[in-house]
């Protein structure tokens, strides 16, 4: 074995060497990857741990929306019988490391050079105090604005909209045209999707950094989230009355079907559209939300590593985190799932034009400074705030009594310092 492969083995814990298969372990794994293309993806995940000898085990819970999951994932890993990995993200991965329960993978990281290919706002999150603790797999672009093209053409919509002006002119001719204007599913975490967006591209990413990540109370009191606010409560007036609790993609099919025009929504929505057999750039558009195509909101899928006792379950660990980060399933794995690679500089000439686009701004985006995190997809607070910042927002949305200052009143509420 030569001196570079001694040492691969070395940082990368054996999991990478020709004879890894002596040390073959089981991994067990809590995911929610259970869609068509995405249980096929983690079947061809399967079957490469299988190649090195490792077996891999679902670490299945039913219900609650992956709640039910988490409560018994605590229980495990509190009575020291935790899994290889945890689909986690966003700040949570930062209090299951407070817990110390999360292995460090900076050995595989440094010799990856992991900081080289993440964007450091990603790479941080994965961090627990400058060590990686996890690995993320994708990325999912949240402030995305879709459209039917069928429906634009016939209500003499020539151009998408890039500002809040230019989106309620296109608004008021669609309406008129008969549609619903703005496809929307009224759930606390879709109006929170909207608002983000709106607050974005309105105000601008630093704005948006300073008010919704670190709850700036001055910047949550600003004429500028007041005037967020006022065009949120705006678009309201172009939804139908039956939007109340439904589900996202029953949202999306309003647009896929040609009964609205609009629809706020992450790239998942795509594979909405694809699956009904639609062509991007022909049958839909995907277009950056009003006022964002220079800023990016991001939603990363990752999994946390937790501390495994077995010599052979730490290096079946250590080859799931290798795969993960790789670009042969980064590729696969994300053409599958509408989200694009989240490593840096991978091609992309196998995705189509919506991906394309969105990897090209992720890239633009985290070289100037202006690649934030999703609030309403768990990426920037704690599970607390989050849910208490959807709350407030979901109320204004749905209840017309309540006015701008009381909106700010409920928001100025969550303004407490962000947990540690």
């Amino acid at each position: 074995m030569s001196l570079q492969s001694s040492l691969r083995c070395l940082w990368a814990g054996m999991a990478l060497c020709a004879g890894a298969s002596l040390w073959a372990g089981e991994v067990e794994v809590l995911h929610y990857w259970t869609s068509g293309g995405e249980a096929k993806s983690v079947a061809e995940l399967k079957g490469m741990m299988a190649q090195r000898g490792h077996t891999w085990r679902d670490f299945t819970v039913t219900g609650g929306g992956g709640q039910n999951a988490m409560a018994v994932l605590k229980q495990r890993v509190l009575a020291g019988n935790a899994p290889a990995a945890a689909n986690i993200k966003g700040p949570a991965i930062q209090e299951w490391a407070e817990l110390n329960v999360l292995t460090s993978l900076d050995a595989m990281a440094s010799f990856e050079r992991w900081d080289e290919v993440l964007p450091k706002v990603v790479a941080d999150q994965m961090k627990y105090k400058g060590r990686y603790v996890a690995v993320p797999v994708n990325v999912h672009r949240v402030n995305w604005l879709w459209a039917n093209s069928a429906v634009l053409k016939k209500a003499g919509v020539a151009t998408l909209p890039k500002n809040y002006d230019e989106f309620f002119a296109a608004a008021d001719k669609i309406k008129a045209a008969g549609f619903v204007a703005v496809a929307h599913g009224g759930q606390d975490w879709q109006d929170f999707t909207v608002f983000e967006s709106v607050v974005l591209g309105v105000a601008g990413p630093a704005f948006y950094d300073k008010a919704l990540v670190k709850l700036d109370r001055a910047a949550l009191s600003s004429d500028e989230m007041k005037k967020s606010l006022e065009v949120f409560r705006r678009i309201k007036g172009y939804t139908d009355d039956k939007s109340l609790g439904r589900d996202w993609n029953v949202t999306t099919e309003m647009v896929i079907n040609g009964k609205a025009g609009f629809q706020f929504m992450g790239d998942w929505a795509k594979g909405e559209f694809l699956a009904a057999g639609q062509t991007p750039g022909k049958d839909f558009t995907c277009s950056a939300a009003p006022g964002t195509d220079k800023a990016y909101t991001f939603n990363v899928d990752s999994f946390a590593m937790f501390q495994l006792k077995g010599w052979e379950a730490q290096k079946a660990q250590g080859y799931l985190a290798y795969l993960l980060m790789g670009k042969d399933f980064q590729e696969k794995f994300n053409l599958r799932k509408g989200s694009i690679p989240v490593r840096l500089g991978m091609p992309m000439d196998k995705f189509d034009e919506c991906a394309k686009t969105s990897s090209k701004d992720f890239v633009a985006t985290s070289a100037s400074g202006t690649l934030v995190p999703s609030v309403a997809h768990g990426m920037a607070l704690s599970s607390a705030q989050q849910a208490a910042m959807r709350s407030a927002v979901s109320e204004f949305w749905n209840n017309d009594k309540l006015t701008v200052n009381d909106a700010l009143s409920k928001l100025l509420a969550v303004s407490a310092p962000k947990q540690k």
